[in-house]
């Protein structure tokens, strides 16, 4: 089987391996090719994080030799490692041994067809993503790749820029799944503290917080804006306390009428009021040594303020109706959305009660502040409805991008709830951008016209830059390199060998810059 490097391979598996081992092993073609261990990891930022990205393991098949190397100098100098096939029996033989990350493939291959191919690897590979090459472009042809699951399409010829955009997509697709698997592991695994997701700075810092907190029996009060999880703190709070086996009773003060509220926190005995047929004891006395969590305290009113102080000081209760006292043993958090050391000052929230609250404070950040765990949650979410309704799902890219920017006014619940409508919306496994909520739509329009008026803005700075450069006589670095490689072949009267080798250059990187210089005949530069 001819066409993998020169190299002649077998029809048994050991001839096979033998083959790409060697190949892996070589310098490559004509010296361009890259072996995972002399590579540096394909460059798509600055970030630390990027920088430890694995290598980018590429794959070219085209039987144009001069193709090959050239996508393969491109690629190298991008810190890929490179492998080349000319056939699709020779492709078939690496994918068979060797994972591929990015495989850019000719539609037009002898000894069958790439669009074969681009099946075979989509259904065999998934993972692997497929750039579609070709000189003979039609409607159709694209379509058909599109749909079969090419990730992107190059026209020949194509420029060097449009080739190294579809690099970096793919190291950045790369990363991605990889990070997609790494925070799933993190979750299956159960980091964090009971069921709070997040490894950011400001959850880590509140995990050595709940740690210690878990273990009193001090009140403790919750602040954050709504959704960000006041209610999820206060019960990781229980389940990490000494008292887990006990009750754990909630009551929303600015979901309930106010006769309704001291009915539920104090308890009434029989005919108290209208309707009550028989007596029922209150939250407080029913937690029995177990957590009370008081949620929206701050719309508690100012005379059930008052009576919740006396029953927190004396640890009893008076259920409405009685007068016999009532002993209470059970732990106070309480939590608010509001800003209470200002309500305290316009009078509305009783000094003395907040004192007594705010034995130890929490704050819980908003989404917004800890990005960082935004992909953690949102996978969180994922795999939730996945085990209730067993249909495993996944992102899109540019999906994922959206909700990664979004500011998340609704915290926690939004991004929630925004998952669990892709869920419901979603035709297939996968969720796009059209499945998202109005809000994530309108934002990702947004910064889009943000990112063209700034563009635009850059141009115009960038004209600025080159009129004040004329003026001064500077030249770019772009323009000495054109100058330079013209002189050369003017001076040896159009030999471009020798004007690669003075140069120090490849020839394929000479053709190449001519290309990008609108020469396509060398008398043009005599």
């Amino acid at each position: 089987m001819p066409g993998i490097n020169g190299i002649p391979t077998g029809k048994t598996e050991d001839r096979e391996m033998a083959a790409v081992q060697g190949l892996m092993g070589s310098a490559g073609l004509k010296g361009v090719a890259s072996s995972a261990a002399e590579s540096a990891p394909v460059a798509t930022g600055d970030t630390a994080g990027e920088r430890d990205r694995p290598v980018l393991q590429v794959l070219v098949v085209d039987d144009d030799v001069d193709l090959l190397q050239a996508c393969s100098e491109v690629a190298v100098g991008m810190g890929c490692a490179v492998m080349h096939a000319e056939s699709v029996e020779a492709a078939q033989t690496i994918l068979k041994f060797q994972k591929i990350d990015l495989l850019l493939l000719d539609l037009r291959l002898p000894g069958g067809g790439g669009l074969a191919l681009l099946e075979q690897v989509k259904t065999l590979y998934p993972e692997t993503g497929v750039v579609v090459m070709t000189a003979f472009a039609t409607v159709s042809s694209a379509v058909e790749a599109m749909r079969i699951g090419a990730g992107d399409y190059l026209t020949k010829p194509f420029a060097v820029e449009d080739l190294k955009t579809v690099i970096e997509r793919a190291g950045q697709r790369m990363h991605f799944h990889q990070e997609s698997r790494r925070l799933r592991e993190k979750l299956r695994t159960r980091q964090g503290m009971g069921d709070l997701v997040g490894q950011s700075p400001e959850m880590e810092k509140l995990y050595r917080i709940l740690s210690k907190v878990a273990f009193s029996t001090h009140p403790v009060l919750i602040l954050g804006e709504s959704g960000t999880g006041k209610e999820m703190v206060a019960r990781s709070i229980h389940t990490n306390g000494p008292n887990a086996d006990k009750p754990f009773l909630m009551v929303d003060c600015g979901a309930l009428d106010p006769t309704l509220i001291e009915s539920e926190l104090f308890g009434h005995v029989e005919g108290a009021f209208p309707g009550a047929d028989r007596a029922k004891d209150g939250i407080l006395a029913s937690a029995h040594g177990g957590t009370v969590f008081l949620d929206e305290i701050g719309d508690l009113p100012l005379p059930l303020q008052g009576k919740l102080l006396r029953a927190l000081q004396e640890k009893e209760v008076c259920p409405i109706g009685s007068t016999d006292a009532v002993p209470i043993s059970g732990r106070v958090l309480a939590a608010s959305n509001r800003d209470l050391t200002a309500m305290v000052a316009q009078g509305r929230f009783r000094k003395d009660l907040y004192f007594r609250l705010n034995v130890v404070n929490l704050r819980i950040p908003p989404l917004r502040d800890r990005r960082e765990d935004i992909h953690a949650l949102a996978l969180h979410f994922l795999e939730r409805m996945e085990r209730e309704s067993g249909v495993a799902r996944s992102f899109s890219e540019d999906a994922l991008r959206v909700m990664l920017e979004y500011s998340w006014p609704g915290n926690v619940r939004e991004l929630e709830n925004t998952i669990e409508r892709a869920c419901a919306f979603s035709s297939g496994p996968l969720l796009h951008m059209g499945d998202l909520p109005t809000q994530l739509q309108d934002f990702r329009i947004h910064r889009a016209a943000e990112a063209k008026r700034a563009a635009e803005m850059d141009g115009m700075m960038d004209g600025t830059m080159a009129a004040i450069a004329r003026r001064a006589g500077i030249v770019s670095i772009a323009t000495m390199e054109r100058h330079a490689i013209l002189g050369t072949i003017r001076q040896l009267k159009g030999d471009k060998l020798m004007a690669a080798k003075l140069l120090g250059i490849g020839k394929t990187t000479l053709y190449r810059k001519l290309k990008e210089y609108g020469i396509s005949d060398v008398r043009d530069a005599m």
